[in-house]
């Protein structure tokens, strides 16, 4: 039976969690809705990759039942066309041996089902973040627990290959536990297709790359590295549409740092950074995640244990971001967020509460309210609209 690593990021995170069965309303998709696949952790009742079908003009979510069985399918990429989705197998032994997969599977549209395609070894255990390049061709891995990142060829019909870079971190950072050792956690692909962002949790760093798409072969890019904050733990990822600036958030000091890209060289440089979390707040809390949406005006980032989303303001000059509003993210822990199509709602996955809430969102002030809306799923990790 598969077990998660005792030394990956669930270790100081969750505790027990109580467990829910996803709701069942049959096949039939919402009057207007899109559809959405929700990746899992399988230590609950679930089994895998769910999909729900979204209705724009209540915020509803309609469950389609289980679109695959899968073990630990904790993050989802679609790939360019449409018709692939990449998954992390979150695992720390993959057919005896140790570490985490990596699968592709076709996604049928008509029923919203996956078909598996292909799995591989990661080339280490916790595997956590998943991505496609831009042209669908070259696909790449963050495995937590292993310290380690790994790229990918993705052939005929989604099919991948092994592991055609492979890249072990070494080194520790400066909280004792939370970073005795490297922790990949994410995988980002710039906008231009041109390198490879990796950060790393454990080391205080963003790994640069520069990528050939060709052949998903990836080399050190020089400079080799942009350095957060001294404990602050790297995590999330995210460009702005205009791809001159990202926003990274930072786990261990909940906070955003806004980085001006530069796309010649492969270079990030901090503009401001700013914390997520309530002056007023007492206690620990961890950044979680970020979304943004596709005029490039507001971000979105949610922060745990004081379980909060925060809206920004993004300057349309310079993407530094202002504070507008912080509310409650409608559960417990959350792991994802995403906005709908429509723009007008964001879904946040809380794996503690063993829901998916949905926040009503105005598009002119970017405000957030709470709808009232919250839907079971046991463990709810990534969520991808197809």
């Amino acid at each position: 039976m598969r077990q998660i690593n005792r030394l990956n990021r669930r270790r100081f995170i969750f505790g027990s969690a109580a467990l829910s069965v996803v709701g069942r309303a049959g096949f039939a998709a919402g009057k207007d809705g899109g559809r959405l696949l929700v990746g899992t952790q399988t230590s609950g009742s679930s089994k895998g990759i769910y999909s729900y079908s979204f209705a724009a003009s209540t915020g509803d979510l309609t469950a389609l039942g289980l679109a695959a069985e899968a073990e630990n399918p904790t993050f989802l990429a679609l790939a360019p066309d449409g018709k692939t989705v990449l998954v992390a197998n979150e695992l720390d032994k993959f057919e005896g041996k140790d570490g985490g997969a990596v699968s592709t599977f076709t996604l049928d549209r008509t029923r919203t089902r996956l078909s598996k395609v292909s799995q591989v070894a990661s080339g280490g255990g916790g595997t956590c973040h998943v991505a496609f390049d831009r042209t669908g061709k070259a696909a790449f891995a963050a495995n937590y627990g292993g310290g380690s990142a790994a790229s990918f060829a993705v052939g005929a019909g989604g099919a991948l290959s092994p592991a055609v870079s492979f890249f072990q971190y070494s080194g520790q950072g400066p909280n004792k536990e939370r970073q005795e050792a490297p922790h990949a956690h994410r995988v980002t692909v710039s906008p231009d297709n041109r390198f490879l962002l990796v950060n790393d949790l454990g080391l205080d760093t963003i790994h640069l790359y520069r990528l050939d798409a060709s052949t998903a072969k990836l080399v050190a890019n020089e400079p080799a590295a942009w350095r957060s904050a001294p404990g602050a733990g790297p995590r999330a990822l995210r460009f702005h549409p205009n791809g001159r600036v990202a926003y990274c958030v930072t786990e261990m000091t909940s906070s955003v740092v806004v980085l001006r890209w530069d796309s010649e060289r492969g270079a990030l440089e901090t503009v401001q950074e700013i914390v997520m979390k309530p002056a007023d707040f007492q206690g620990a809390t961890n950044g979680d995640d970020i979304t943004i949406d596709r005029e490039g005006r507001f971000a979105y980032a949610t922060d745990r244990f004081d379980d909060i989303v925060v809206t920004f303001a993004i300057s349309p000059s310079d993407g530094k971001l202002t504070v507008v509003d912080r509310i409650p993210c409608g559960g417990k822990v959350p792991r994802h967020l995403t906005l709908d199509p429509s723009g007008r709602w964001l879904l946040i996955a809380n794996q503690e509460s063993d829901t998916i809430s949905v926040l009503a969102r105005d598009g002119k002030t970017g405000k957030l309210t709470d709808s009232g809306k919250s839907f079971p799923l046991s463990r709810p990790q990534c969520l991808v609209f197809v």
